[in-house]
């Protein structure tokens, strides 16, 4: 098996520069964690980016939940964002009803231009998962799918990120991940991980990422 790639959510230059020394492969940058995690300020993008030298992901997100509050200021934001290098998003959009919100999707595309991005966890909430990943088959850019399996987490979704994986969908395993999951997620062929809270003393999201948690996954994950 190849390494599989370990990506942690950092929410500075600080948390990043932390997340590399103890191993992982990619950053994913975000602000607010009481909202679940939104955009950044163009300035913490560009400092994360001088921070470190590994791949950041940057969330697209104006709210809590999984429609945008404004899609055409988050448009303009993504643009600035650009701007300020970032070249990797994370986004992701459902409809009222539970389906994948494409033009949303599609309107952010138009400006993210063939850039890599991860599609989050809103598959988990969406009404059917097959349709969900129906619709991103495709779609420009995108080489993963943030997803628990389950809107749970990943201890309750293991059958089907399991089932989803053997099926060659580009799953990105994460919310709730524990050490205890790697093993049989790694044995149905998920080779990408995503941590946030794990990585931080006591899963406190105002506590600085440790390396040294963050080399314990490496160490699990290798």
């Amino acid at each position: 098996m190849s390494r599989p790639l370990l990506e942690v959510i950092a929410l500075g230059p600080a948390d990043a520069r932390r997340a590399a020394e103890g191993g992982a492969d990619r950053i994913e940058l975000v602000s607010d964690m009481d909202a679940s995690g939104l955009t950044p300020d163009p300035a913490t993008v560009e400092a994360v980016r001088a921070a470190v030298d590994i791949p950041v992901r940057v969330m697209l997100r104006d709210r809590d939940g999984f429609s945008p509050r404004d899609l055409t200021a988050l448009r303009l934001t993504t643009k600035t964002l650009r701007g300020a290098g970032a070249t990797e998003f994370v986004l992701g959009f459902l409809s009222p009803g539970g389906g994948v919100d494409l033009p949303a999707v599609c309107e952010l595309l138009d400006v993210l231009d063939g850039a890599s991005w991860t599609f989050h966890r809103a598959i988990d909430h969406a009404a059917d998962r097959a349709e969900v990943w129906s619709a991103l088959r495709g779609l420009p850019g995108l080489d993963c799918v943030l997803t628990a399996g389950a809107p749970s987490g990943v201890a309750d979704g293991l059958d089907v990120l399991a089932a989803e994986a053997a099926a060659g969908v580009p799953v990105l395993a994460g919310g709730g991940l524990r050490p205890a999951h790697v093993a049989p997620l790694r044995a149905a062929g998920v080779t990408a991980f995503h941590t946030g809270g794990a990585v931080r003393p006591e899963g406190r999201w105002d506590l600085p990422v440790d390396p040294a948690l963050v080399a314990e996954w490496r160490a699990t994950l290798d």
